[in-house]
C-alpha cells in the first residue's frame, strides 16, 4: 500500500486509540493496585497487634452461643429446625446445594466449566454469600432475620416438566406456614426461581415494603486474578437502562429508580439477583480484598421491594456463565452484560452480535480446533474487508503515479530561499488530483472503515467464553495469554511473562510497514517515515497480557493482509493502465464534489487573507 499522508493519519488514529484504550486500562489497573495495597496495609497493621486468635474465636463461640439462645427464646412459638442441614439438587448444568439455615442456596457448582488449574467452577461458597431480611417477630416482640433461622425442609419434588422443586418453610404452633421459600430448578437451565410466600403479609411486614440484603463474594476462577478484577462488572438494569460499574472505579452505587436485577459479573461468570415485579430502589456496595486471598470482590446489595397484598414475592437467581447465546433467550437485558462492545465503541457490540457471533458458531459446529476457527473467521473478514483493501491500495498506486507531477509542483513554488509556499502549493495539489480523478481521502478513509472491525474483534476475543480452556499450538488457554517464558522479574507496560502470539503478531505488523515504507510516496519527512513504526510497538506492550486468540488472530490477519498487499500491488494494479486512465480523466470536465468545493473555498479564502495582511505588512 502506497503510505501517502493520509493513509499515514489513518494509522495514526488507530494508533492513538489504542492508546487511549491502553490508558484507560492502566488507570483501572492503578485504582485497583491501591485499593489492594490499603486492603494489605490494613491487614499488615492488624497483624502487627499481635491479637489473641483464640481468644477471639471463643468470644465468637460465646456471641454465637448467646445468639442461638436469643432466637431460640425469641422463635419459641414457632416450628423450625434446629440444626443446619444441607439438600443438593442437580440438573444437565450445575449442582446446587442448599441449606435450610434462612432457606438459600448454600454452594453453586457449575458442571461444563473448570477454573484455570484443573478444578470445578464454584460461584457461591463459605458463609458470607447469604439473602436476608428482616420481618416482624409473630410470636413476640421485635423483629427477626430469615438468615438467622434454620426453617424446616418442607419437601423436595420434580415436576413432569423435569423441574426440581425444593420448598422450606417456618410454621406456628398450629402448623400453618408463616413464611415459604420455594425454589424451582428447570432442566439445563442456570435460572433459578425463587419465590418468597409471607402469609399474613400485613403482621410480618410494616407499610408494605422489605428490605432484602444481597451478600456475595465472587472467588477466583481465571489464571489471571488481577486481569480478571480488571475485567469485573457491577451489572445493573436502572429505570429500564442497562449499565454497569468497573470494579477498580468506585465502591458503590446507589439507585433511587426501579431496579430490575443486579449482577456482579467477574469476566466471564455472573451470579445475579432479579426481581419480576422490581426493586423500588437498591444501594451496591463492594470491597477489594488482596489477591493473595483470591477473592475477586465482596459486594453487599440492600434492596427495598413492595410487598403484595398477597404476600408473593417472585425472583430469579442466575448462576452461570457469561454467555450471549444463553442470556439473550432471557428477555431481560442480561445479554447486554457481555461486554462486545463499550463507551465510544459501543456500537461494535451490534456487529458482534449479529454478525461475528452467528458466523462465529456457525464455523465451530463443523470445527474442533478454536485456533482453526479463528483462522477460518480471518479469512472471511479478510475477504468482506478485501474491497476496501484494493481501493485504498489503489489510491496509493494512484499518488504514486502522480508523484513526479507534485514534485513539479513543489519545485514550481519553491523560491531562491528554499522556502515553498505551501498555501498555493495545497491548492495546486487539489486541482491536480481532483483533475485526475484522485479523491485525497482515498488513502485515509479505507483505513478508518476498519476502525470498526478492529474494535469488534478486540472486545469479541476477550468477552468469548467459549474460548475458555481451549488449547491451540502452545498456548493452552485461548481466552488467556500465552505464555513461553515467565521472567523473574515486571516490565513496565509489557508485563512478567513473554508472550509468543504477541511476538508473531508484532513481527507481522512490522513486516507490513517495512512493505508500505518501499512504497511510500514521500519519505522526506523524518515524522511521516518513521509513523508506522508506532503501531507494531504499541501491539507489543497492549497485547501482552490480552487473550491469546485475540494476538493469534491478529497474526493470521497481519499475514494475510501482507500477501494481500503484495498480490493487489504486483499483479492486480496495472500501473500503466492507471497512467491512461489519469491521461483520460484529465480530458474529461473537473466536476468539485461538495466537500472539494468547500476545501477548496477554505483555500482561497486563506490564500486572499494572507496577501492582505502581507500588503499591510508592507503599508
Amino acid at each position: 500500500m502506497g503510505m501517502d499522508r493520509n493513509t499515514v493519519i489513518g494509522f495514526v488514529l488507530i494508533g492513538l486509540l489504542l492508546m487511549g484504550m491502553l490508558y484507560m486500562n492502566s488507570r483501572s489497573s492503578q485504582a485497583l493496585q491501591e485499593l489492594n495495597k490499603k486492603k494489605a496495609d490494613s491487614l499488615a497493621a492488624l497483624a502487627k497487634k499481635n491479637i489473641d486468635t483464640s481468644a477471639v474465636k471463643k468470644d465468637a463461640a460465646l456471641a454465637d452461643s448467646f445468639k442461638n439462645a436469643k432466637n431460640q427464646q425469641a422463635t419459641a412459638g414457632l416450628k423450625t429446625s434446629g440444626t443446619e442441614e444441607l439438600t443438593a439438587v442437580e440438573n444437565d448444568v450445575a449442582k446446587i446445594t442448599f441449606t435450610n439455615k434462612g432457606a438459600q442456596p448454600k454452594s453453586v457448582e457449575l458442571k461444563k466449566f473448570k477454573t484455570f488449574d484443573g478444578k470445578p467452577v464454584v460461584l457461591l461458597s463459605g458463609n458470607y454469600n447469604t439473602i436476608s431480611y428482616d420481618f416482624n417477630n409473630p410470636v413476640g416482640t421485635g423483629t427477626l432475620k430469615s438468615s438467622d433461622l434454620n426453617f424446616a425442609l418442607e419437601n423436595k419434588t420434580e415436576g413432569a416438566d423435569k423441574s426440581q422443586v425444593v420448598t422450606y418453610s417456618i410454621k406456628d404452633s398450629a402448623g400453618n406456614n408463616i413464611i415459604t421459600h420455594q425454589f424451582i430448578i428447570k432442566p439445563d437451565d442456570y435460572m433459578v426461581d425463587f419465590n418468597i410466600t409471607l402469609s399474613n403479609a400485613s403482621k410480618l411486614i410494616t407499610n408494605s415494603s422489605m428490605g432484602l440484603l444481597w451478600k456475595n463474594e465472587t472467588p477466583q476462577v481465571e489464571k489471571n486474578i488481577s486481569y480478571e478484577k480488571q475485567q469485573t462488572h457491577i451489572c445493573y438494569v436502572e429505570n429500564g437502562k442497562y449499565d454497569f460499574s468497573y470494579l477498580s472505579k468506585g465502591s458503590s452505587e446507589n439507585f433511587s429508580k426501579p431496579v430490575d436485577w443486579v449482577a456482579v459479573n467477574p469476566q466471564f461468570f455472573i451470579n445475579s439477583l432479579v426481581a419480576k415485579n422490581k426493586f423500588q430502589s437498591a444501594e451496591i456496595n463492594w470491597n477489594n480484598v488482596p489477591d493473595s486471598l483470591r477473592i475477586v470482590a465482596q459486594t453487599n446489595t440492600n434492596l427495598k421491594l413492595t410487598v403484595p397484598s398477597n404476600g408473593i414475592i417472585p425472583l430469579q437467581l442466575y448462576y452461570g456463565p457469561n454467555d450471549y447465546n444463553v442470556l439473550d433467550k432471557y428477555n431481560n437485558n442480561m445479554g447486554q452484560i457481555v461486554t462486545y462492545g463499550t463507551g465510544p465503541f459501543s456500537f461494535v457490540k451490534y456487529i458482534n452480535r449479529h454478525f461475528l457471533l452467528p458466523i462465529w458458531d456457525f464455523i465451530r459446529k463443523y470445527v474442533t480446533s478454536y485456533g482453526i476457527v479463528i483462522l477460518l473467521l480471518t479469512l472471511i473478514i479478510r475477504l468482506i474487508t478485501s474491497p476496501i483493501l484494493y481501493k485504498s491500495y489503489l489510491s496509493g498506486a494512484k499518488m504514486k503515479v502522480l508523484k513526479p507531477d507534485v514534485d513539479a509542483l513543489k519545485a514550481k513554488l519553491t523560491d531562491k530561499s528554499g522556502k515553498m509556499d505551501q498555501q498555493a502549493f495545497s491548492m495546486e495539489q487539489m486541482k491536480l488530483w481532483r483533475s485526475a480523478g484522485v479523491s485525497p481521502l482515498g488513502g485515509c478513509l479505507p483505513a478508518l472503515l476498519q476502525i470498526p472491525i478492529f474494535m469488534s474483534l478486540y472486545y469479541f476475543f476477550q468477552a468469548n467464553i467459549s474460548l475458555r480452556g481451549e488449547s491451540f499450538l502452545w498456548a493452552k488457554d485461548l481466552a488467556s495469554y500465552d505464555s513461553i517464558l515467565q521472567l523473574p522479574f515486571n516490565i513496565p507496560f509489557y508485563g512478567d511473562h513473554v508472550s509468543l502470539f504477541t511476538l508473531t503478531a508484532t513481527i507481522t505488523s512490522l513486516l507490513i510497514s517495512l512493505y508500505s515504507m518501499t512504497n511510500m510516496q514521500d519519505n522526506s519527512n523524518p515524522v511521516m517515515k518513521y509513523m508506522p513504526y508506532i503501531f507494531p510497538v504499541l501491539l507489543l506492550g497492549v497485547f501482552n497480557n490480552l487473550p491469546s486468540a485475540l494476538t493469534w488472530y491478529y497474526t493470521v490477519s497481519n499475514t494475510i493482509t501482507l500477501l494481500l498487499q503484495i498480490v493487489i500491488q504486483k499483479y492486480i494494479i496495472n500501473h500503466d493502465k492507471i497512467l491512461e486512465q489519469i491521461a483520460e480523466k484529465r480530458k474529461q470536465p473537473v466536476k468539485q464534489s461538495k466537500l472539494q468545493e468547500r476545501i477548496q473555498a477554505m483555500q482561497e479564502q486563506q490564500k486572499k487573507l494572507q496577501e492582505m495582511k502581507g500588503k499591510n505588512n508592507k503599508n
